[in-house]
Formats: C-alpha cells, structure tokens, sequence
C-alpha cells in the first residue's frame, strides 16, 4: 500500500494529504468528501506521516503499514467505537506481540478509524514505490567497479614575498585610519 503524502495532525479529526510545503510547514487536504485546505505550522502543529509510524511491540516495533496489511486481509474489522475488549482481541490478531501496556484503547481505536479511512481509497491498493524498487535493484546486474582515482597532491603555498625572504620587514604603504570617536 502506497501512504506515501498521508498524515495525520494532531488535534484535527481524520486523515491528510500532504499537497506541498512553504517556509513554515505544510498545506494539507482532508481525505474525507469535504476536501478542506488547511496550512498545518510545524512550529504548533504535531504532523505524523502514516508510512512512518510503528506500534510498540513486546520485542521489536511494528509498522502501521503491516497492520494494515493484516486488516486487510482479515475477515471483518471492527467499527472504530466498539468496546475496547473487542479492539484488544482484533488486535492480538493484526498485531501479534504489540505491547499489551503501552498500546491504548485510544490508540487502537485511532488506527481502526484510519483503517476505515484509508480502506476503499485508491492509494490504500497501490503497491508501495520503496518496496518495488528494493527487489529491482537486486536483479540489476552488477556494475564494473571503476578504481578510485588517486587523489590530487595539494596547491603549493604562495612563496613568500621578496622583503621577507630577506629578513627584513615590508615598508608600510597604507595611512592609518582617522577614528571618529572623539577623545574626552
């Protein structure tokens, strides 16, 4: 699944298109049928971007993009206001080893809603452009390696004028300044 652009702000309902950036943050597009602008300040608004997020998990954390992929996948998925119990058992199956303790009713209930989002969006079935172009890269048959060339010696400092090379001290030609700080 291609979330690449999709974030969500903090303390705005919903989910955000990432449209283009200015001097001081971003100019967002909601998701929902509305389509409402909004310039998100980085310097007072919190901006997560969804491929980016991961849930605590017992071991090792786990990609927001690979619990998706599990919703997906399953069954039936909960509505985002079902009781908590609910949520915490289609958890334990979209996200085995999530970190029972640290990973909130609310949190869950969040990821639910932007699953419900997301789920019927074009971009929610793309395949994601990162993942294609990793196995490419590895069919790409190998390059020759060019040897490094060696490096360049140095610039040679400048010799010295003629008046030191003697020893001797260089006549001054510059007057010195008038200062225009009257003394008292």
């Amino acid at each position: 699944m291609n979330l690449r652009g999709i974030v969500s702000v903090s303390g705005k309902p919903g989910l955000w298109k990432a449209l283009a950036q200015n001097k001081t943050g971003f100019i967002l597009e909601s998701l929902d049928a509305n389509k409402t602008k909004l310039v998100a300040n980085l310097s007072t608004a919190k901006i997560a971007a969804l491929d980016e997020i991961t849930i605590f998990g017992n071991y090792e954390d786990i990609r927001l993009t690979d619990v998706f992929g599990r919703m997906k996948d399953s069954k039936s998925v909960p509505d985002a206001k079902a009781d908590g119990k609910i949520l915490r058992e289609f958890f334990r199956e979209v996200a085995p080893g999530h970190d029972e303790e640290k990973v909130y009713a609310s949190d869950m209930k969040k990821i639910v809603s932007w699953y419900h989002i997301l789920k019927d969006m074009p971009l929610f079935s793309e395949p994601d452009p990162n993942e294609e172009a990793a196995p490419a890269a590895e069919t790409a048959p190998a390059e020759e390696v060019k040897p490094v060339e060696e490096a360049k010696p140095a610039k040679k400092a400048k010799a010295p004028a003629k008046a030191e090379v003697a020893g001797e001290e260089k006549p001054k030609t510059a007057k010195a300044k008038k200062s225009n700080i009257k003394k008292i």
